[in-house]
């Protein structure tokens, strides 16, 4: 496996295929207030690519292309936090887009544990350290265990989409999934206009 760190944006002329794994790193969980660090990347090859953001700025026009480019589906683990925060701070609509949290909770009924460490241990026999989950992405220099735990958020998101799209498809959900994935740019629009947490189509 390697790890490239590139600073402020994507270097011209990289290509990822027809899907890209992303995954963010941020200061917080809010993204109004915690300010988007870091964005990994990985093709699905084993390596992974890490783009160190300018937080004064966030000039990225070569991600922000990548994000926005309907040729290239983006996996994401959870992808209704990394699309707001991207759009909140880069300005970037992302699509389309393909979820293992969302596809795990339609396919796994069996189990509670859709966090994407329970995935990767049970289907595919990988143990990840979530040890640098906490750490502090704001500062200029990463050091190499948080590069590692970056870049393994990414490196396992293609293989995870596939077997997630076996078990929708032999359970007969891949049509629900890809309807609620594209239902996510609504639903990040809604976050980030106020209703993070209100059920809009309850009953009260």
């Amino acid at each position: 496996m390697s790890i490239k760190l590139y600073k402020h944006d994507l270097p011209e002329g990289i290509d990822f295929g027809a899907e890209v794994a992303v995954d963010t790193e941020t200061l917080g969980l809010n993204p109004f207030r915690d300010k988007l660090c870091l964005v990994q990347l990985s093709g699905g090859d084993g390596n992974a690519v890490l783009v160190q953001l300018d937080r004064e700025t966030y000039h990225a026009p070569n991600l922000k292309r990548l994000l926005e480019d309907e040729n290239v589906t983006k996996i994401f683990h959870y992808a209704r936090f990394d699309m707001g925060v991207l759009k909140h701070w880069l300005g970037a609509d992302v699509g389309p887009v393909w979820c293992t949290k969302i596809a795990s909770r339609l396919a796994r009924t069996y189990t509670d544990r859709h966090g994407l460490k329970d995935l990767v241990r049970e289907m595919l026999g990988v143990d990840m350290s979530k040890q640098q989950q906490s750490s502090d992405w704001g500062t200029p220099v990463l050091s190499e265990a948080q590069k590692q735990y970056a870049a393994s958020d990414v490196l396992y998101l293609h293989e995870l989409k596939q077997r997630l799209e076996m078990m929708l498809r032999r359970e007969g959900r891949l049509e629900l999934a890809e309807e609620c994935f594209r239902f996510l740019p609504t639903r990040v629009a809604l976050d980030l206009a106020g209703w993070p947490d209100t059920d809009i189509f309850a009953h009260s």
